[in-house]
């Protein structure tokens, strides 16, 4: 199973979608609220350069984004 890793805010609705779609694919994610975790929202500028959220690192691979088609292709899932 890939390691999936969250980085995301409560009010996102690109997050809640994400967060669905795992859900519903019985993915298992890590998620980290950088809205209130300033360790953590420093971690994901550093990884991705940028303050948008989701970012999504699956085995290292980052996705910005709800990228469903590349989430699904990284999972290898339909």
């Amino acid at each position: 199973m890939a390691n999936v890793t969250m980085y995301s805010t409560p009010t996102c609705v690109y997050c809640n979608a994400a967060k669905v779609f795992f859900k519903e694919k019985g993915i298992p994610y890590t998620e980290y609220n950088v809205g209130t975790d300033a360790e953590k929202r420093k971690e994901m500028i550093t990884k991705s350069g940028q303050m948008g959220v989701p970012v999504i690192d699956i085995d290292g691979q980052l996705i910005i984004g709800f990228n469903q088609p590349k989430i699904k292709q990284l999972l290898g899932i339909q």
